[in-house]
């Protein structure tokens, strides 16, 4: 018989008060360092943690490390609970398939490797391994970060990442022999790689930055065109460095006619540009001058392009026009706008328009001339991604998962709208047994928020559930329903999991992305703070069996809730967050954030706001925060890990009470992308394990 650990079934062995276990934190000295703000001198006693070069915070590193796990390895269901999410994750993975060339290429991960394999078939069937991640490094932390084959499919480039950098190497490779072509392209970042005929490709990055190459600030952003068998040095600049943009891409339309430059100084706007590569010797073409709206080029038919734009449609909309008359006042609706944000991709010579009402997915396919094909019938309530493709493929493949459904891949044909389960993944986990319910519930200033909460079915609401309540609230970034191998054993243990759809996401388009930003930024916090409430409230949980989680831009709604409210949850879980807010737009491309969040040189008034909910600044001598940990790794450029590291040193410094506050620091690893399974898997658990432990759970049985 199947042993699973079971929560609920141990109700009777939780206490209202967590188990204390005397934690003796590392000592974090504290140095003289003052920053003036518009009058005003603000302390930075832990600046000195800022150098991730230095002895002395490797050390400190180290040190916090040895009591965190000290403390995580003493909790006695630690090893139980991570050898049933080692069995429950341990199942075969197979991603869709696509044709490049002469082969059909797909991912495959046979279960607890740590990073998927690129495999391929020939066309009598017969299957070899193409790229092995797993052999990049022997740690597992070198990763596959992006493969791109040439239009006829001889040649492809792919990117790695070591270490979770966001710095990449493009390696440039024979497809038939395999046989690495020209020098290692490197310092390559934020960027894809799109390729021109057969001859080399367009690629992004920035100038080396001077100084630590992990926190070192980058924000000149340059577009490169690569011929094949040259040197990178001779590598021809296309477009950046005339004035400061931090994000620029380029790709190759599908018939090789145009390349298409998108140009951004922030993560919400851009400026959009074309070159003409059927004419020699042509010059870049500007479509759009201002950062006004988002807009990305979905296809062309010849000089006809199909544009995805927020211009004056919040929730998106496709419009066409000739590149001969590109102006606004000559765009016409292919897809007009409506009530639910779109988001469109492109395949068998179709438009599938991806809706999203109230995060849930549903799609509609249109032909070119924007008429209606057909309403698609998804298998259930959830999130519906791909439908994407070349413009004669005949068989395109979508995924389809929720809260508690394994995500199944879909064949689907475009003829006759039929589909068909391509790929339905054997996992350990009874999804009949569970269910989600979504609420609305109503926020601080009366708005209404969305949330579904997932759960056993029977589970009582008697406010002694243990609870994890996740959101993120930014960026325009939509939390839409997806299954997820840790939550599973969450929800078989008898937790609840639930995730709120915070203002500052995309869940609503713009107006509720722009609603979560700048001086409005608290309406985040107060969404979160009330979806807590709402859950105590309805008795599925209560304070002292809730948990509040978050990674990177929710690693600081975490940090900036359980400031505001220490009272509210029993455990805090900021993960690689953004917690330093009077200095994150100095890191790497930080900078590029201040549309959600400005910066605190802005103005006086911009600055006060900030400092009034800034993490690290607000934590006070003498409160009882909750029991946290912390979690980053020593490699991320992305979010640099001193916003984690001086959070910590604040909270071990002030904390009262007994609650424990621990950082867990991966080593050799970035913001997430790339992570080894064996990784991944030992952070959840420990998370977890953390949790259930300061929620008083004694043993799981």
């Amino acid at each position: 018989m199947k042993k699973t650990i079971t929560v609920s079934a141990i109700v009777c062995t939780l206490v209202m008060n967590a188990q204390t276990t005397k934690v003796n934190y590392p000592e974090t000295k504290k140095i003289d360092h003052v920053d003036t703000y518009f009058g005003e001198k603000i302390n930075d006693p832990y600046r000195w943690l800022e150098d991730d070069r230095s002895a002395e915070t490797e050390a400190w590193v180290k040190a916090q490390n040895v009591v965190t796990y000290g403390y995580l390895e003493q909790i006695p269901y630690r090893n139980q609970l991570k050898t049933r999410m080692e069995k429950l994750w341990n199942y075969e993975k197979i991603g869709a398939p696509f044709k490049e060339g002469n082969y059909t290429y797909y991912y495959k991960n046979n279960g607890l490797q740590n990073q998927s394999v690129v495999y391929r078939k020939d066309k009598a069937g017969k299957e070899e391994i193409f790229l092995d991640p797993n052999t990049f490094s022997k740690d597992g932390t070198t990763s596959l970060g992006g493969l791109n084959f040439s239009k006829d499919g001889s040649l492809a480039a792919y990117s790695i990442s070591e270490g979770g950098s966001d710095w990449r190497k493009v390696i440039v490779i024979d497809t038939k022999t395999k046989k690495i072509i020209g020098d290692t392209i490197v310092d390559v970042k934020f960027s894809g790689v799109s390729w021109y005929k057969n001859e080399g490709f367009y690629y992004s990055s920035y100038d080396k930055p001077v100084g630590s190459e992990l926190s070192a600030k980058t924000d000149q952003h340059k577009l490169y065109y690569h011929k094949l068998n040259t040197s990178q040095k001779t590598d021809k600049l296309v477009f950046g460095g005339d004035i400061k943009r931090r994000y620029v891409g380029g790709g190759v339309s599908e018939d090789e006619k145009y390349l298409f430059i998108s140009a951004a100084n922030s993560t919400s706007g851009n400026e959009l540009y074309y070159l003409d590569l059927s004419k020699p010797n042509s010059k870049i073409v500007t479509l759009i001058n201002n950062y006004e709206n988002d807009n990305d080029v979905l296809d062309n038919k010849g000089s006809k392009i199909y544009l995805v734009t927020n211009y004056k449609a919040p929730n998106k909309r496709v419009v066409t026009f000739d590149l001969s008359n590109p102006a606004k006042e000559n765009w016409k609706d292919c897809i007009a706008e409506t009530e639910n944000v779109l988001s469109p991709n492109t395949g068998s010579g179709y438009i599938f328009a991806s809706y999203m009402k109230d995060a849930v997915s549903f799609i509609k396919q249109y032909d070119y001339n924007g008429k209606l094909v057909r309403d698609i019938q998804l298998p259930g309530v959830g999130t519906a991604g791909g439908f994407g493709g070349k413009e004669k493929e005949t068989t395109l493949y979508f995924s389809f998962t929720n809260y508690v459904t394994p995500g199944t891949i879909y064949s689907f044909d475009p003829k006759t709208g039929k589909s068909a389960i391509y790929q339905k993944p054997k996992v350990d986990f009874n999804s009949a047994d569970y269910e989600s319910k979504q609420v609305f519930y109503t926020s601080k200033d009366g708005t209404k928020v969305p949330m579904i909460i997932t759960y056993k079915k029977g589970t009582k609401l008697n406010g002694q559930n243990p609870t994890i309540l996740y959101g993120y609230g930014g960026f325009n970034s939509s939390l839409t329903p997806a299954f997820s191998i840790s939550n599973a054993v969450w929800l078989e243990n008898g937790g609840v999991y639930a995730v709120a759809n915070l203002r500052g996401g995309g869940e609503y388009g713009k107006k509720w992305h722009d609603a979560g930003t700048q001086m409005k930024k608290q309406n985040v916090f107060d969404d979160f703070i009330a979806a807590a409430e709402y859950l105590i409230k309805e008795n599925y949980t209560s304070s002292d069996y809730l948990a509040i989680k978050g990674g990177s831009n929710g690693g600081l709604l975490v940090g900036a809730v359980m400031t505001q409210r220490p009272d509210l949850v029993k455990v805090a879980l900021p993960a690689v967050g953004v917690l330093d807010m009077l200095r994150y737009h100095t890191f790497t491309a930080g900078a590029g954030w201040a549309y959600d969040y400005g910066t605190s040189e802005q103005s006086k008034e911009m600055f006060e706001y900030i400092k009034g909910y800034s993490p690290v600044h607000n934590v006070k001598a003498g409160t009882k925060y909750p029991a946290t940990m912390v979690t980053t790794g020593d490699h991320d450029d992305r979010v640099v890990p001193a916003h984690s590291f001086k959070f910590a040193a604040e909270l071990q410094a002030k904390q009262a009470g007994d609650n424990p506050v621990l950082i867990r620091i991966d080593v050799n690893a970035g913001h997430g992308a790339g992570k080894s399974v064996a990784a991944t898997i030992q952070e959840n658990v420990d998370m977890q394990v953390f949790t259930l432990y300061n929620m008083g759970v004694k043993e799981l049985k």
